[in-house]
Order: structure tokens, then sequence, then C-alpha cells
């Protein structure tokens, strides 16, 4: 018989009177564990290890999980920056101290949490969030689309649309919708022959190659960086790198750089 402890911690260190009895351990069993101190009872029927996600402890005595956000970055989606306060899902929808609470079901599903996502964040930062779920077949498009029927949210489906599963990355993902806002014509994955794939192609002529934080993971990485970065020049195709850090605290700087470039490479063709 599993023991209380090991199913609260395969639950994340939290569960409800329900959970525990759904997974086999007898009522006696969750009493003994808040008599010995293993478990520790935080509000009525919610249970916890001493050691349990002080947030997660904090939502279930108010009877909340993450969500939005919060649960996108939990899940390993993309995200563009980390909220200020935490964002909760509650079918109460009440207040709850020094977070952000979304009504809805409790636990939200991954569709959940990216429609929260699309009406929450700004449009960049909800489109990173539903990009990488439909990227790692987490969601489908198509019920995507079917989440956001009313004429008031117009513009989210519009965001929606913008969603391309082939992107690489979530620098990938910032870039083009930068460009794109800037009235820029961005290809994504563009074959350029001797090198593989550009990551993105403005306007047709400038090559945009995107640098992760471990982007350079061993010699061989390193090399295979320079031999691409080579091939674009000698194929004509003029070639910009950037980073998170870049297009995250200095979008506008970014898109600047894109527009300079453009017009000084065109200016010599």
């Amino acid at each position: 018989m599993r023991t209380v402890t090991d199913v609260l911690a395969a639950m994340g260190g939290v569960g409800s009177t329900s959970n525990l009895r759904q997974a086999g351990v007898p009522r006696g069993s969750i009493e003994a564990g808040v008599l010995d101190a293993s478990v520790q009872r935080i509000a009525r029927g919610v249970y916890a290890l001493p050691d349990a996600d002080p947030l997660l402890v904090h939502a279930a005595r108010h009877h909340a999980v993450p969500a939005c956000v919060t649960a996108a970055a939990a899940a390993g989606l993309w995200v563009v920056s980390t909220p200020d306060v935490p964002h909760l899902a509650a079918r109460h929808g009440r207040r709850i101290p020094g977070c952000v609470v979304h009504r809805g079901s409790v636990p939200p599903t991954y569709l959940d949490v990216v429609c929260q996502a699309l009406r929450c964040l700004p449009p960049l930062d909800g489109l990173v969030v539903a990009e990488s779920a439909v990227k790692k077949g987490l969601i489908q498009l198509p019920v995507l689309r079917e989440r956001f029927p009313a004429l008031r949210e117009k513009s989210i489906l519009s965001l929606v649309a913008r969603i391309r599963p082939q992107s690489g990355s979530i620098i990938e993902t910032m870039a083009r919708y930068l460009l794109e806002e800037a009235g820029l014509t961005v290809e994504m994955q563009v074959k350029i022959p001797g090198m593989g794939h550009l990551d993105l192609l403005v306007d047709g002529l400038l090559g945009i190659e995107t640098d992760g934080f471990d982007h350079h993971s061993s010699r061989s990485a390193y090399r295979e960086d320079r031999r691409r970065w080579n091939v674009t020049v000698v194929r004509g195709v003029p070639t910009l790198r950037v980073t998170f850090e870049m297009l995250a605290g200095k979008p506008q700087e970014f898109v600047l750089m894109v527009q300079r470039a453009l017009a000084t490479y065109r200016s010599a063709q």
C-alpha cells in the first residue's frame, strides 16, 4: 500500500482528501500522518508535505492551483518574463492575496492555460506561450481557434492565426513578431544551399540567426556556427545574430537595427 507521503510527493506535495482517497490512501493513514507531523493539514480537506512548494501551499489554502503564465512556466512552455505575482485558477474566482486569480476549472488543462495566457498577457507574451504549446503537441490549433468564437475576441483570434508551429525557439518567435509588427515580411526556416536552414529571412534580403545561452555547448558547435555564418556571406545573405536579452530588453533597438541593415544592403544592390 502506498503511504500518504508517497502519494502527496507524486502529486507535487499537495493534495485533497478526495485525491488521496482516489489514490488508495485510507482516511486513517491521512489522520495518522497529521498526528506524526509527516503531513500538514493546510485547509479543510487539503494536505501538504512539510517541504511542499510554498506557492502550491498558498494556492491550496485558497482551493486554487497555478494557472496562466505561472502554469505555463512550470510546464516548460516558452515564457517571455516571470510575472511579479503568481497566477492561479480557482472555481470560486475570489481574490487571493498576492496573486492574480483566473476563474475556471481546477486543475486547468493545457488548453485552459494557453487561453488564459492569450486573454491575460500582452500579445507577444501570449503568442509565445501558445506557439510553444502547439509546437510541443500539447494542444491542437483547430481546437484553440474554437475557444475564441466571440466577436469581442477577434484580436485574440488574429493572434492565434499568427502561430507557427515550425518556429525553432522562443527567440525566433519573438523576433518574427516584432518584425511583422514593424511591417516587414518574415520567412521562417529558409533553406540556404550548403548551410542548412536560416532561422529567419526578412524582406527576402536580410538573414536573422538566433543565439540561445546554450548555443555554443561544445567546440564542434562553435565551429559549425562559424561555417554556417561564412556560407551566408558567400551566398550573399547578410545575417544578423540576435539574443533573447536583446529582444526582451531592447525590442525597439532590435527593430531599428534590422531596418538600418535593410536600408544599407538595399542601397548597395
